[in-house]
């Protein structure tokens, strides 16, 4: 019986060899080059805000992101045709308050009702709507 534990018999190799280890660490460090070197810039630019903001409102980082209120309390729009309404409504979930909240002018009316910044310009926006002819 030959068996691989005779005195003179081969030994198996207990690992890896030492090219392989090598070459496993030539690549992991090739990749991380490549992925240092392909890695795009992050830069952070932001407008400095051109008005102080509003005392009322909650300093939050995020995007802006539209809403879709459908009324607003203060100031009505009661009084609006419907298509003006409308057109005003859309103005104010699309538009940005810029307060420093981060909402759109119609949720900061809403989520906010003490906001000087947000009722001021909602005010305006209803006043350009309703100086607006109806289109045909």
């Amino acid at each position: 019986m030959s068996g691989s534990n005779e005195p003179g018999g081969p030994t198996p190799a207990a690992g890896p060899s030492k090219g392989a280890l090598a070459t496993v660490g030539v690549t992991i460090g090739l990749l991380a080059a490549l992925v240092w070197a392909i890695r795009p810039p992050r830069v952070d630019f932001r407008p400095a805000p051109l008005d102080p903001a509003a005392e009322d409102c909650p300093k939050v980082r995020r995007e802006f992101v539209p809403s879709n209120v459908t009324e607003i309390v203060d100031p009505p729009l009661a009084g609006l045709a419907p298509q003006a309404r409308r057109r005003a409504l859309y103005r104010l979930n699309f538009e940005p308050c810029p307060c420093g909240c981060n909402q759109s002018i119609a949720s900061c009316r809403v989520n906010h009702p003490r906001c000087e910044v947000s009722r001021r310009l909602a005010n305006e926006i209803i006043k350009e709507v309703q100086a607006q002819k109806a289109p045909r």
